[in-house]
């Protein structure tokens, strides 16, 4: 299912027309500013009935409170893009800081990351979830919204579950982080 721009996303015409010699900053400059902003890091899986596919992402955004919608971008040539234009639902799994191997493993291109050790299993409808993550949100897709050579996936969330407690990875400057709790005052 090819999910298009609905009401909760508008597209400038400039936007999906967009070349690599628009106009802007040189890439290696737009990696380094962004390597100086900290990010939680989630593992986005889905099925759009092929098996799961997933992959590691930093550009989880809340976008609305009502209703709840969330938004993630995706290279449009990375393996699981094709599996996630045609999925109607996913998963973002909240990795805790004691979850590297499990980001690199989603990171990694040419692998079965789903493959041991990686552990998983199915929601009741069928979305694939990890095992051990510090939360998760189920997802219904709402929009994919065309942005250079990504796609901004809008979507509602449907469900959700948190293990209270648990710190979150960080990704900053090309390595992963944890964040210590400040002493109380």
């Amino acid at each position: 299912m090819t999910v298009t721009v609905s009401s909760y996303a508008a597209v400038r015409p400039s936007d999906s027309t967009a070349t690599a010699a628009t106009p802007g900053i040189a890439p290696e400059r737009f990696k380094q500013a962004f390597r100086r902003y900290p990010a939680g890091v989630v593992v986005v899986t889905a099925d759009a009935g092929h098996g799961p596919v997933g992959f590691t992402a930093t550009s989880l955004s809340s976008l609305s409170l009502a209703p709840p919608l969330v938004s993630f971008g995706i290279g449009t040539s990375t393996s699981s893009w094709p599996h996630i234009e045609q999925a109607s639902t996913a998963v973002v799994n909240f990795l805790g800081v004691e979850q590297t191997q499990v980001a690199t493993t989603f990171a990694t291109s040419g692998i079965d990351r789903f493959a041991a050790p990686t552990r998983w299993r199915r929601l009741p409808g069928g979305d694939p979830v990890l095992d051990g993550v510090a939360g998760w949100l189920r997802l219904t897709v709402q929009s994919i919204v065309p942005a250079g050579d990504h796609r901004i996936v809008v979507a509602r969330v449907e469900e959700s579950w948190l293990d209270e407690g648990r710190s979150p990875l960080l990704f900053h400057d090309g390595s992963y982080h944890s964040i210590r709790p400040a002493p109380d005052q």
